[in-house]
């Protein structure tokens, strides 16, 4: 087992019974042009966490750890798009209109997808969800079941909204998940600090909080 000085407590995990879940680090969220900065949002905190997103993705890859990455799309003609989703956001800037990079948020157009820096493998699996959270209408819960995944390392965009709802969601399934602090970030820096203070509350009552360079040691550690 791997141990990770993690907060409120220790996160113990087991390699090859973990995932690295990388969420949401679309071109349409980190790049000006996209649904983010649509929304009139200031993409650079987002794209600062790039080359530590960068890191834990290679440390996980070096492990041969199991490696997910996830992107808020929408079909073509966005059937499973609600309607309340839809309508937000302003005319001609919302979910399905057409942008700088394409259609927003809609599958198989340039903003859609990962940037070019956390590129997936082909054996990475990439799960493709219309909802904030990873388990909403995706078959991710029966893959992880049939992969024997236990824990869940969690990376990406944004804490508050995506990242905190996949979060509750694996919670609620029983997973047990570690958020990489300096992997994860917000358009709006108070929102991800409420948010880690909230999955730390209770005794870790969502999951456990750590660095990456804490998980880094808790590796270095075990090959020692």
């Amino acid at each position: 087992m791997i141990e990770v000085n993690a907060q409120p407590s220790p996160f113990a995990f087991a390699p090859e019974h973990t995932a690295l879940v990388i969420i949401d680090m679309q071109r349409d969220f980190l790049q000006p042009g996209g649904f983010g900065a649509a929304l009139g949002n200031d993409v650079r905190p987002l794209q600062a966490i790039v080359p530590t997103v960068q890191r834990l993705l290679a440390l996980a890859r070096e492990q041969r750890m199991t490696v997910i990455h996830t992107r808020e799309s929408h079909s073509a003609d966005l059937a499973d798009c609600p309607a309340a989703k839809l309508e937000h956001g302003l005319p001609g800037l919302r979910i399905g209109d057409t942008g700088p990079m394409g259609r927003i948020l809609v599958r198989g157009e340039p903003g859609n997808q990962i940037i070019a820096e956390l590129a997936p493998l082909a054996h990475e699996w990439v799960i493709d969800k219309p909802g904030k959270g990873m388990f909403c209408r995706t078959d991710l819960e029966a893959r992880l079941q049939a992969a024997g995944i236990s824990h869940l390392i969690v990376a990406g965009v944004t804490t508050e909204v995506c990242v905190q709802t996949s979060l509750r969601e694996a919670n609620d399934r029983g997973y047990r998940c570690l958020l990489v602090e300096d992997a994860t970030e917000s358009y709006f820096a108070e929102f991800k600090r409420a948010t880690l203070a909230m999955i730390t509350a209770q005794g870790g009552i969502v999951g456990r909080v750590a660095p990456l360079a804490a998980l880094q040691a808790a590796f270095h550690r075990s090959e020692a």
